[in-house]
């Protein structure tokens, strides 16, 4: 069972698909030059290699390939650009948005939104873990390079009013005022799972499920206890969004009340404090 709609995505906070789920998304880099370009000047855009972050955690840590990435600073863009109808073509998110782009060790990454003091993008699926380059260009000017690192995953749950973002399977959020119950499927919305079987390509909408090539290392933790594998339904793409993945989750009984999650695959998990909204 796979859920999921198509995403607009406006500065820190997207609207996922016609669900109203507040959600966040964001990234990209590259040592050498790039034609055109002058590589520092007064008013070159400004940011360090700690202000870009997962954009559902929005904490400083290592990314993934396919990771939706923030980047914080100053002088990032000129005007704040969202992409739309207008600049999604052949369903793939723009590499340029308001003569801004973002490159990720020569990779010129997709982006979903661009302003002033932030970026959100999406680092390139093909990349592999290792220290990357990344660096802002924008209109002919060319912020510093900076290094940050890429594992083979990175989790990251999005959260609204303080709770994981998930819905019920007839796509309502799921929330303190209508809550998940034991045995109830529900969809939860995570960043970073990295590689999937089949390839995806960089900033490209998925039309159908891919399960995540990490699966068979992929725990769900409710209150810190991993729920059975066979709860876990689906662990893939996100339908209908680029660089979104989503968890078809069988809640197991016994579970407590409002109960922390955590999403870990192979060594790497998601922050914790982030609780699941459950009766």
């Amino acid at each position: 069972m796979v859920s999921g709609r198509h995403s607009a995505l406006v500065g820190k906070y997207a609207l996922v698909g016609r669900y109203g789920i507040a959600a966040f998304f964001v990234l990209f880099a590259t040592a050498g030059a790039v034609p055109g370009l002058a590589q520092i000047a007064a008013t070159n855009p400004t940011y360090t290699a700690q202000s870009i972050v997962n954009a559902a955690t929005q904490t400083v840590e290592a990314l993934a390939p396919n990771t939706i990435a923030t980047i914080y600073g100053t002088n990032l863009a000129f005007d704040t650009v969202a992409a739309g109808s207008s600049t999604i073509t052949g369903a793939t998110l723009p590499q340029t948005l308001g003569g801004v782009s973002v490159v990720v060790q020569g990779l010129i990454a997709n982006l979903f939104f661009v302003s002033p003091t932030q970026i959100n993008f999406l680092v390139p699926y093909i990349l592999t873990a290792g220290n990357v380059t990344v660096f802002v260009a924008r209109q002919g000017i060319a912020g510093q390079p900076v290094q940050i690192q890429l594992n083979a995953t990175s989790p990251g749950l999005f959260q609204y009013n303080g709770y994981v973002i998930a819905t019920h399977l007839n796509g309502s959020l799921v929330s303190t005022a209508s809550p998940a119950a034991a045995n109830e499927i529900i969809v939860i919305y995570v960043a970073g799972l990295g590689r999937v079987s089949p390839d995806t390509t960089s900033g490209k909408l998925a039309t159908s499920a891919a399960s995540i090539v990490a699966v068979a290392q992929t725990q769900v933790l409710l209150a810190g206890v991993a729920c059975p594998q066979s709860s876990l339904l689906y662990v893939g793409l996100a339908p209908g969004f680029a660089g979104l993945y989503q968890i078809n989750l069988r809640v197991p009984p016994l579970v407590p009340k409002n109960p922390e999650l955590r999403v870990q695959v192979g060594t790497q998990i998601s922050p914790p404090g982030i609780p699941l909204a459950l009766q």
